[in-house]
């Protein structure tokens, strides 16, 4: 009786330990395109609202999170937090989002991505999409293991994480290092009050300023503008902001949703009159906090839920 008791409390804190988040280097030490200096040390701050934010990242991450196994649908989403492309709201744009996903049946990723910077990049504009597709390619080879579909795996981006989010869905066949013959498309997509583009009439200007510096030419900024790079192939995508949004202005959202109609690809767009910027799950019972009810709507739609 007493090895049975023993096999018995082995077996729940091995099922504990599964259900935990684990973290999973994205480059294992070959970072494409890095430049090592000893004195750039990633940094963890907590602000005034006690929420934490991080910046300075040198070695990318993902954080993944399985659902109760009873509940698991095989989808899953990989978050990328915004945070102007200078750091990471790694809470409300990160674990909250996981959490919710995870309480869907939905197994949930956070991406640490690299922020850009000139002083551990060689080009700091494409380092962040470099993480992101490489994030996508590594989900796919652990379909098997990790008990999901290959074909069920999207992207979540919020604010300039959004930015990067739409980046993926638009360039994820553009080939920026060295991998092999994985996709890195994603098949759907959730944006955020994003950011898209990089016109300085609507954009967010400390995030075109992290990505491309204080004078970007017309090249690079056209280039950035993920409006105007929909492709027939972009995923579906669910886009939400607020009117009121004072930090992104509403029309990225409006253009992109615009730019995925003209290419026939599924969309769906939602504007609240209010609700300001970085809002995350929304939990303060305005109209904007029935965005996650409306997504898994969404998902389950396009046959991405069941």
């Amino acid at each position: 009786m007493k090895l049975l008791a023993f096999i018995f409390i082995v077996s729940i804190m091995i099922v504990k330990i599964k259900a935990q988040p684990f973290v999973l280097n994205i480059w294992n030490g070959k970072i494409p395109g890095a430049i090592e200096f000893p004195g750039f040390r990633e940094d963890t701050v907590r602000i005034e609202n006690g929420k934490i934010r991080i910046a300075k990242v040198i070695n990318p991450t993902m954080t993944v999170y399985f659902p109760d196994k009873k509940k698991s649908n095989g989808t899953t989403v990989i978050i990328c937090p915004g945070g102007g492309y200078g750091r990471l709201s790694i809470d409300n744009e990160g674990s909250d989002i996981a959490q919710w996903l995870n309480s869907n049946g939905i197994t949930a990723i956070i991406l640490k991505y690299r922020l850009p910077n000139d002083t551990i990049m060689i080009n700091k504009s494409i380092g962040p999409l470099q993480d992101l597709q490489e994030a996508v390619r590594i989900t796919r080879r652990h379909a098997l293991e990790w008990n999901i579909n290959p074909d069920k795996i999207g992207v979540a981006g919020f604010s300039a994480g959004g930015h990067l989010a739409s980046s993926l869905s638009t360039r994820f066949n553009e080939k920026i290092y060295d991998s092999d013959s994985t996709s890195a498309r994603p098949d759907f997509a959730i944006l955020g009050y994003p950011v898209i583009t990089m016109n300085e009439l609507n954009t967010h200007t400390g995030s075109r300023k992290n990505l491309l510096g204080n004078t970007p030419d017309s090249v690079h900024i056209e280039y950035f503008s993920n409006e105007l790079h929909v492709l027939k192939n972009t995923p579906p995508t669910f886009i939400f902001q607020a009117e009121n949004d004072r930090t992104v202005p509403v029309q990225n959202s409006i253009d992109y949703y615009t730019a995925l109609k003209n290419k026939g690809v599924i969309a769906e767009l939602h504007i609240y009159s209010k609700g300001g910027h970085g809002f995350g799950l929304a939990k303060n019972g305005g109209t904007e906090s029935t965005w996650p009810e409306s997504c898994i709507k969404w998902l389950k739609q396009i046959g991405m839920v069941k």
